[in-house]
């Protein structure tokens, strides 16, 4: 099997996110399905339970891509989102 190279951006919210998304929870998923349906987002969703952050898979070459799928979040625009990381990612095993 050969290995595919992706890129993963990982996200950190805010400690309340669970209580402060929901006015944005529906226009943060319509943004994902968007660059989901493109095939530019492979995978995406919350880790840690309750949520602590976000791990999102791309298929794109430009990381600077990346920065615009973050600068259209809503997460990101009402502050829920504290940092952001962008980091390629080597996947040997999956479909």
């Amino acid at each position: 099997m050969s290995a595919r190279r992706l890129l993963a951006l990982t996200y950190d919210y805010v400690p309340d996110v669970l209580e402060r998304r929901v006015p944005h929870r529906e226009a943060h998923l319509a943004h994902i399905a968007e660059w989901h349906e493109r095939g530019e987002l492979l995978i995406a969703g919350a880790l840690g339970d309750p949520p602590h952050g976000g791990f999102f898979a791309f298929d794109v070459e430009d990381p600077a891509r990346i920065e615009e799928y973050v600068a259209g979040d809503p997460y990101v625009e009402a502050g829920l989102v504290i940092a952001h990381r962008v980091e390629p990612w080597t996947v040997v095993a999956g479909p």
